[in-house]
């Protein structure tokens, strides 16, 4: 019964953890394409973006670490 829960809710936080990442990365190369097409990129904008990447490359980590596949 335990052992139940605990394997659905490593797949609720699995499944999350997929969004957050997808998330993260849609945000990443927005801020990317915003970054590049600008002539004079602020601190703001460029701190924003490392910031951002910082948090993509993290949730990459968790996922690999945690051995968890995209499924189509």
């Amino acid at each position: 019964m335990f052992f139940r829960r605990k394997g659905r809710l490593r797949q609720e936080y699995d499944q999350k953890l997929l969004t957050l990442l997808t998330k993260f990365k849609e945000q990443w190369n927005q801020e990317k394409v915003l970054l590049e097409k600008s002539f004079d990129p602020s601190e703001e904008v460029i701190c924003q973006t490392k910031i951002i990447e910082a948090k993509y490359f993290f949730l990459l980590r968790e996922v690999k670490q945690r051995n968890i596949t995209l499924k189509k």
